[in-house]
């Protein structure tokens, strides 16, 4: 293509100085400091110049300035040198047309001149991009310009969300969120909430799901997550595994078999190979069953030691199917029934049920099955994509990302870990997305952090941190990094390749009734004069042995009390319904 020489406005032409030396990404340039300048057009650090070369303009950003120059370079008449990051270039074609790219092509020469740029050209390179893009926010350095995000780059190359307690993340993950499914109402997205604190920004767009009416059966849990579930974390005892991993397979053959025949004394004798079942195969069975296997072993047994270590394995299982915590995995552990296709259609809203985004609200779970409740998830998300090819694009966002791909092998859930890099590697093959957010971007894994292609950093203090993204930005404008410890709450600097430019810009406002809140937390504004005290306590008491099932909401809330007995009586009656249905089958 064929372009004509670049050429400015007349008002915007005047010219700050000269370039004094040029060196591969960066140059050096003389300030005339005898323009007067003022406001928005000081040339000041973070600021854009433009050097005008006759073909082009390129495009920097003022990285550094100082009084006193460098040794090899002859300053002249100039008392400031600023060194120049440069980033693209702005083009004019033949028909007049001007463009912006990345990257330079024609460096400039000694003598070139620089200017301001103006506010048309900042225009040319954050218009919208050709494909959809979406506003998130408005530039830092003219606040008139929306700063747009190209949505398909954002997606389908990860990105991750970064910055300390306090500074606007959530908000930003909001925003985001909003605007991407706007953009595309066709994507699902499922965000772990980490701290209930979503659950008002989205609308009647978001499906909430807790512990009162999340339904994972315990069968769907592979064997790593099962037996965590079972330890709490805590170290596995390699007899009670061992005992695990080759009756789990049967009791899965057991109930496949019972649903076609009466005889269950010779069912349990099959040979599971001859099914193709492992413990890892997503079949329903029944927790009887394997309790009843146990058993069985454990009266074959002589030595007095192995049939303890049978009583402990089953005295473990027995006390988390009678945990009411537990009751969104083991409530129907005796019903029969396989609901892996309702569940997907459940935590991926594949219906078109104008609800796209679900919120799976992790503080409502026991602590002790996080990890395994998220691994899952996550384990679901990429295989749903790897086997219905993509057709069904999904955005997994996870909180506290940190907490679940930390850097530290050795800690953490490592399945979940792996689970995570799978689909930070790969599932973008399948149309399976990934968005991280964390205030501890250190302790993140560097491979899975590594895959995310836009990064937002927002406000960060902690050196371990600045340098983990200094190691992750490749971007010409790294320099924008060390504006990253005294960035304002909302602002935020965005790098990669969502953006046409590394830039400094602020996330839009949410209304007061949408920004995230946790839902369960009053902060130090205080509680209620008119709170029964006595009755609250009561309340928390029976919340914290597990007797309501619903997480407790704020204060001033009527409807607390009669949601969570009416969530109790749903929840005894489908248990009363599933062990009729049960008796019926074995009858």
């Amino acid at each position: 293509m064929y372009f004509m020489p670049y050429q400015n406005r007349a008002e915007d032409a005047v010219s700050l100085g000269v370039v004094l030396t040029v060196r591969g990404s960066e140059a050096h340039v003389g300030l005339n400091t005898g323009v007067e300048r003022a406001g928005s057009d000081r040339p000041t650090v973070g600021k854009f110049l433009a050097i005008e070369t006759g073909t082009a303009a390129i495009v920097g950003m003022i990285a550094d300035v100082s009084s006193r120059r460098p040794r090899d370079v002859d300053a002249g008449h100039f008392t400031a040198v600023a060194r120049i990051e440069l980033m693209g270039e702005i083009l004019k074609s033949a028909d007049g047309t001007a463009s912006f790219r990345r990257g330079v092509r024609d460096y400039p020469i000694i003598g070139d001149p620089v200017r301001m740029i103006s506010n048309v050209d900042l225009r040319l390179i954050y218009k919208p991009p050709e494909r959809d893009g979406i506003a998130i926010g408005y530039l830092n350095l003219d606040p008139t310009i929306p700063a747009f995000v190209d949505i398909d780059n954002l997606l389908t190359k990860h990105f991750a969300l970064l910055g300390s307690t306090g500074v606007g993340k959530s908000s930003g993950v909001s925003v985001i969120l909003n605007e991407t499914i706007k953009a595309r109402p066709q994507l699902r997205a499922l965000l772990l909430d980490a701290h209930n604190e979503y659950g008002h920004c989205f609308g009647d767009r978001a499906y909430i799901l807790n512990a009162g009416n999340l339904r994972l059966p315990f069968w769907l849990f592979n064997f790593e997550e099962f037996t965590d579930i079972i330890y709490g974390g805590r170290q596995v005892v390699p007899e009670e595994i061992e005992i695990l991993a080759e009756l789990i397979p049967i009791a899965k053959v057991s109930y496949q078999q019972m649903r076609s025949s009466p005889d269950r004394l010779v069912i349990k004798k099959k040979d599971p190979s001859q099914h193709n079942m492992t413990a890892d195969t997503p079949i329903p069975y029944l927790l009887q069953d394997l309790i009843s296997l146990i058993d069985e072993r454990m009266g074959k047994l002589e030595n007095r030691s192995s049939r303890m270590v049978h009583r402990r394995l089953i005295m473990r299982i027995e006390a988390l199917k009678n945990d009411t915590r537990y009751a969104f995995m083991f409530e129907s552990a005796n019903v029969g029934g396989d609901t892996l296709a309702q569940l997907l259609s459940q935590l991926f809203r594949l219906e078109q049920s104008g609800q796209p985004i679900t919120l799976l609200q992790l503080a409502s779970l026991p602590v002790e099955v996080v990890d395994a409740v998220v691994c899952l998830v996550t384990r679901f998300a990429f295989e749903f994509g790897l086997w219905s090819d993509g057709q069904m694009p999904l955005l997994l966002v996870c909180e506290e990302a940190h907490r679940y791909a930390a850097a530290d092998q050795t800690a953490g859930f490592a399945p979940v870990r792996r689970s995570l890099a799978r689909i930070a590697k790969e599932g973008r093959k399948y149309g399976v997305y990934l968005g991280l957010v964390s205030q501890r971007p250190a302790e993140l894994d560097p491979t899975i952090i590594s895959q995310c292609s836009t990064l937002f950093a927002m406000r960060m203090t902690n050196d371990h941190d600045q340098s983990l993204l200094r190691s992750a930005v490749a971007d010409a404008g790294a320099d924008l990094l060390n504006f990253v410890p005294t960035l304002g709450t909302g602002e935020v600097v965005g790098f990669g390749e969502g953006m046409p430019l590394p830039t400094r810009l602020m996330f839009k406002s949410l209304e007061a009734g949408l920004v995230p809140k946790s839902e369960s937390n009053a902060g130090l504004q205080g509680r209620d004069d008119n709170l029964d005290v006595a009755n609250f306590v009561n309340g928390v008491v029976e919340r914290w042995r597990g007797t309501k099932f619903q997480q407790p909401v704020r204060s001033d809330d009527s409807s607390n009390t009669a949601s969570v007995e009416g969530s109790r009586a749903t929840y005894l009656s489908a248990l009363e319904r599933g062990l009729n249905a049960a008796a019926a089958d074995y009858r």
